[in-house]
């Protein structure tokens, strides 16, 4: 072209339906001058992760920008902290699925050449529209291409929130903004899983746009329900046919206290990995006593971490069982914030936190486990021990988020319910789960044993 390099701003984003799970990107290149749309491109990716997601949007968006002028200066602007900050070089980028990625959108154009903001994702939305069209395109068998205008995509996707974005997006459109219940033993937070992206290249489907008037994405619908139970448990109402036989219950029981649990601190599984405090082996052993009283448990399946094993370890040594580690029961990793109170994370990383309470999808600084990613993982754990312990009651040893979540999962509430559920240090709670899938929560938060 003739002329001094045109400016462009790159919106992207991305997501999976669990993670990893269903996913999709959607990008759109801007007019920097005019804010006119210029290029829109979204693509199904198959089952990846949403970070993946995240990063194929990212090179989408640059690849479309320096299709339409390769010297070009480039703003991007994306939701996602973690790729923002990696791709600005403040962030070191430790996952192998990620690396890959994020070099190849190095390359698009020269290093200083591109520019990386954070935005709110409801600065977001048309990229978010996006990437969702291209995930309920892959429910049905399909690929994205545009169909509508702007207006007319922008008033279904008005209609279709309410009811469609929160069990089948990738996001609620409402979060609940409240610090969680026990923050100080708050969810995990680890690396997201290790899922390469799908085999086979899906072509992305892009369309160019030169005017107000021109052809843009299809219209928005409530997503199909994906095949994620994680995002999707309902409980049973109790009345089931008397035929299907015992079910599996599981008494998840909170370890006891460490030192870190009335500082109310954030404490996962990537930081100092604590032991029981001397009050925490009191609890432990006071469980121990009223769960040898009830004379119920068959077997024990503990969290790796140091105070659920300690716990579990006093626990099968009152009652004559042995102890199996599960890994994925442990707690979730607060990357940054581990070890530190909720008030020097608000101090610290306050817009990390806003948007960790605003999204399941968020991570906290420095990355780690959603929400979302605990809740997938969580619904996998839970399967794999449904199965092997059929008709059995078994004590699970866990920590906060694990346990909340198993407890939302069954009765079918949504993320946000997790800031909204006390569970206290050595508290048993218990779910029955049935051969029909259905689920019955029959205990909370029960802590008489410690009076």
């Amino acid at each position: 072209m003739t002329g001094s390099a045109r400016e462009f701003v790159v919106e992207a984003d991305g997501g999976s339906r669990g993670n990893p799970g269903p996913a999709g990107y959607g990008a759109v290149v801007l007019d920097a001058a005019t804010g006119e749309t210029l290029v829109e491109a979204a693509e199904y990716l198959g089952v990846v992760t949403n970070n993946v997601a995240e990063y194929r949007g990212l090179l989408a968006g640059l690849r479309a920008a320096g299709e339409l002028d390769p010297d070009a200066t480039v703003h991007v602007r994306m939701d996602s902290k973690l790729v923002v900050e990696q791709m600005s070089g403040r962030w070191k980028i430790k996952h192998p699925d990620m690396k890959p990625l994020a070099a190849e959108a190095a390359r698009v154009f020269p290093p200083g050449r591109v520019t990386y903001e954070w935005i709110p994702r409801a600065d977001n939305k048309h990229a978010d529209r996006l990437a969702n069209e291209a995930m309920d395109a892959g429910a049905r068998g399909e690929q994205w291409s545009p169909s509508t205008s702007t207006a007319e995509l922008d008033a279904a996707t008005d209609r279709a929130a309410p009811a469609g974005r929160t069990a089948g997006s990738r996001r609620s459109e409402d979060r609940a903004t409240a610090a969680p219940a026990g923050a100080g033993e708050a969810p995990d937070v680890a690396a997201a899983g290790g899922h390469a992206p799908p085999t086979g290249e899906h072509l992305p489907r892009t369309t160019t746009r030169t005017g107000a008037g021109s052809a843009v994405s299809g219209a928005a619908e409530a997503p199909a329900a994906a095949d994620v139970r994680a995002a999707k448990a309902v409980a049973s109402p109790g009345w089931g046919p008397p035929d299907m036989g015992a079910p599996a219950t599981f008494v998840l029981l909170r370890h006891g206290e460490t030192p870190l649990t009335p500082q109310k601190r954030f404490s996962g599984s990537g930081g100092s990995d604590p032991s029981l405090s001397p009050v925490g082996r009191e609890q432990a052993e006071r469980v121990a006593e009223s769960l040898a009283r009830r004379g119920t448990i068959e077997a024990i399946v503990a969290s790796p971490l140091a105070r659920t094993r300690e716990t579990a370890g006093i626990v099968a040594a009152r009652l004559g069982l042995a102890v199996t580690v599960e890994e994925g029961l442990r707690e979730t990793d607060f990357g940054a914030w581990e070890g530190l109170t909720f008030g020097e994370v608000r101090d610290r990383h306050p817009a990390d936190l806003d948007a960790w309470l605003a999204s399941p999808d968020a991570e906290p600084t420095g990355g780690g486990e959603s929400f979302a990613a605990t809740a997938t993982r969580i619904a996998a754990t839970r399967d794999k021990l449904v199965a092997a312990y059929a008709g059995r009651t078994v004590l699970l040893v866990s920590h906060v988020t694990p346990i909340k979540t198993f407890l939302r999962l069954a009765l079918g509430a949504p993320p946000e319910s997790l800031f909204r559920m006390e569970l206290s240090a050595a508290s048993l709670s218990a779910v029955a789960y049935y051969a029909d899938g259905g689920a019955s929560v029959r205990l909370f938060n029960e802590t008489s044993h410690l009076r």
